[in-house]
């Protein structure tokens, strides 16, 4: 380990993100839903009452459009809120405002408004948390011009995005897959900075590249590690940026491995596979040397039975045959 570097969970590491920019900056307040004494659901929040206060440190009623209404207000005024929405699926509930007002007063301003908001929340399938607390959304945000969205996968980049997203003038959406709050991983112990909309290339290869999205991308990293035992060498890059997608280096791997796999555990149809799929085939057709594949979710509502849980999400088996089958073209 890196002398100045620590080992943190996930959520500790946003966490210290949190407070460090709330530390150095007055006008940032947090609000959701039992995240003042209580820490929030997710601990995000856990010990920011006690040193914040309860105005910076807000709970709200069940009342996600009203307090997403109030913070446009706030952002639009000068201040830098953070929407802790807890579980994401609760931001459908806001949506009106999100679309009509967030993603769209800087452009109906002249660019004399700014929208400096943190939208946060958990995403993904696992702890047999149903179909209502275990969406994903993200493509939704992606078709939607004026938002920014980061998928982080590591502790570290956890931690520099979030104070990243705090400090932009536009709306982001900072979303964290439930599955990957315990991870740990090395932080570094100065303040630092992670930029948006830039992948990370997390192993190279040569024989194919696998673009995986959030939870996705430690099953990817396994699979090849897995694949070159056979002598097969994959490349994986973690996406971590949904708006704006870093098409630069996914045509840059595919350029050196001729093959491409999309690995995400949200619903194939209008994802964002299919987005990636169809830049790539427009800027980079002649560097392929097979079709684009793509590994997803089952399309159907997300159970609660664990079994029928596991059944519907991509195992690390299935990248790996995805990849076989992707080589073998």
């Amino acid at each position: 380990m890196n002398a100045s570097s620590r080992t943190l969970t996930f959520t500790e590491a946003a966490r210290e993100g949190l407070a460090e920019e709330m530390e150095r900056d007055a006008s940032i307040f947090v609000v959701g839903e039992g995240i003042g004494e209580r820490g929030g659901n997710f601990n995000t929040t856990l010990g920011l009452f006690d040193r914040f206060g309860p105005s910076r440190i807000r709970d709200t009623p069940i009342t996600e459009r009203g307090f997403v209404g109030m913070c446009t207000g706030a952002a639009m005024a000068g201040a830098r809120p953070v929407v802790d929405f807890m579980f994401l699926d609760f931001i459908l509930d806001a949506f009106g405002e999100l679309i009509n007002q967030v993603a769209k007063i800087q452009y109906m301003s002249s660019g004399r408004l700014r929208m400096p908001m943190v939208l946060r929340g958990c995403i993904g399938v696992g702890g047999s948390a149903a179909t209502h607390h275990s969406g994903n959304y993200y493509p939704f945000f992606l078709h939607q011009p004026g938002f920014k969205v980061v998928v982080p996968s590591t502790p570290r980049d956890a931690k520099g995005l979030l104070k990243t997203a705090i400090r932009s003038d536009d709306p982001v959406l900072f979303l964290e897959h439930k599955l990957l709050l315990a991870t740990r991983g090395e932080v570094p112990s100065e303040s630092y900075l992670e930029p948006l909309g830039r992948a990370r290339v997390r192993r190279t290869g040569r024989h194919a590249t696998v673009v995986a999205v959030g939870v996705m991308t430690s099953k990817a990293i396994a699979a090849a590690d897995s694949l070159a035992e056979s002598g097969h060498d994959i490349e994986v890059i973690d996406l971590v940026s949904i708006a704006p997608l870093d098409t630069a280096t996914i045509l840059e791997s595919v350029a050196k491995t001729g093959r491409l796999l999309i690995a995400d555990e949200d619903y194939q149809p209008c994802g964002v596979g299919a987005e990636i799929s169809a830049r790539v085939c427009a800027d980079g057709f002649d560097l392929l040397d097979a079709p684009v594949a793509r590994l997803n979710g089952a399309y159907v509502p997300i159970p609660y039975s664990p079994p029928l849980e596991q059944a519907v999400v991509p195992s690390q088996d299935a990248v790996v045959q995805a990849l076989r089958d992707l080589l073998a073209e």
